[in-house]
């Protein structure tokens, strides 16, 4: 059977009739529906990010990851090619990786000993034959039938991309121009980890996404981005849609800020805190990254993979579904191979921005859990999404979520609702 074959009945949604700019609580909460999500969304005509090739610099080296809730083992084989399979002995079921990662010449089960090789195949049994002439498989047992489940595997830039389906476009094809060419801005020369952090939500893993696409929050929940102007609404900048909608980029020049008789003047908003302060101002010492002047960018991949650029803190993040309420949130920080050592102290400064106890990034770390906790009890009613219009298109104004709306337009045709 295909891997985008529906197999498994949809879940009673009624979705609202003014489409995108609405969206049922139930999708947040029903345990049918998140079941529904690994077959069509996880397992269906997408690419999931599960690893930097810079993770695997030599033959034999593994990590393992997620693709939904299944796991999933990144490896590259003796001839250096990068192979995805699903974490599962063919046998009984058992997990073939234990460890988060390692180097091996085979992978073998810890459980009844069948081994495979970096392309999968089923290589030896133990006690295939018996003891003693007695017990083993049958004869006509063939070996190449019970290999493991291999995946597409695709790469851009570095980037390591695997999918179930056999049939969704290419990577580039699939990203699109506009998406690719943001890709290759980023990781345009070789990088290198600085960091790496893994982050528990209690919050089902869409309110994480959708927290990524809306731009618009970003000066209102954070206070620190407001009080420091490092992203303000008044700054030049766009959201930029996939024509799926499922992609976007939100992105902002911090030089371009004209904040003054603007709605950041005066008492309006929470997040502008004038007793907020700071005992080192080094952490907001940057350097112009890239020729487009683009201080802020984060791009959000569909379904669960992000991109940030946030000043000079570099970083990818991954969104791992462990339940209808509960998320793993990935992330690597990087440089590049050929930042000074002044540069990378610079990065590691600023990637105190980010991160479970970021200035930054640590309300958002909560503010999903907020709302998975209010609509608990009220599946019927909707969220409402309107800001920036109702429609799913690029717009010049980031006082928008037209990004969400997006995310909502891809997620409805692959789940059929």
């Amino acid at each position: 059977m295909s891997a985008t074959q529906q197999t498994t009945a949809v879940p009673m949604v009624r979705w609202p009739q003014m489409g995108e700019a609405r969206v049922p609580f139930q999708i947040y909460t029903d345990k049918e529906i998140y079941q529904l999500e690994q077959e069509r969304v996880f397992r269906g005509e997408a690419w999931h990010f599960v690893a930097l090739e810079l993770e695997l610099p030599n033959p034999g080296d593994y990590k393992t990851n997620h693709i939904g809730d299944t796991p999933v083992i990144v490896a590259r084989d003796p001839q250096g090619v990068v192979k995805v399979f699903v974490n599962r002995c063919a046998h009984r079921g058992s997990m073939l990786c234990i460890d988060n990662r390692g180097n091996k010449k085979d992978f073998t089960c810890i459980y009844h000993n069948w081994v495979y090789d970096f392309d999968g195949k089923l290589q030896s049994v133990a006690f295939k034959r018996g003891v003693r002439g007695q017990g083993g498989l049958p004869e006509d047992f063939d070996m190449a039938k019970h290999g493991l489940r291999k995946l597409r595997v695709e790469t851009i830039n570095g980037l390591v991309f695997a999918s179930f389906s056999e049939t969704v476009a290419p990577l580039r094809d699939w990203l699109g121009p506009r998406m690719t060419a943001h890709i290759e801005r980023i990781f345009n020369r070789p990088v290198k980890i600085i960091g790496a952090y893994v982050q528990y939500l209690h919050n089902n893993w869409k309110l994480y996404v959708e927290n990524v696409k809306d731009a618009y929050h970003a000066s209102l929940l954070h206070t620190f981005f407001t009080t420091f102007g490092l992203n303000r609404l008044t700054m030049d900048g766009a959201l930029e849609l996939s024509d799926s909608g499922g992609h976007h980029i939100s992105w902002s020049k911090m030089a371009s800020d004209e904040a003054k008789g603007s709605e950041y003047q005066g008492d309006s908003l929470r997040a502008m805190n004038k007793d907020f302060d700071l005992s080192d101002y080094g952490l907001l010492k940057v350097w112009p990254e890239y020729e487009d002047g683009v201080t802020n960018a984060i791009q959000g991949i569909f379904p669960t993979f992000i991109v940030q650029q946030v000043q000079n803190a570099l970083a990818v993040r991954l969104v791992v579904p462990k339940g209808v309420d509960e998320t793993e949130l990935q992330w690597i920080l990087f440089g590049y191979e050929d930042d000074t050592p002044e540069q990378q102290r610079m990065r590691l400064m600023q990637s105190n921005l980010v991160g479970p106890a970021g200035l930054v990034s640590m309300e958002d770390g909560a503010v999903g859990n907020f709302v998975q906790r209010s609509i608990q009890q009220d599946g019927d009613r909707e969220a409402v999404l309107e800001m920036g219009g109702r429609t799913v298109e690029s717009q010049k104004s980031r006082v928008s979520e037209a990004s969400v709306r997006g995310f909502w337009k891809a997620y409805r045709g692959l789940m059929s609702l």
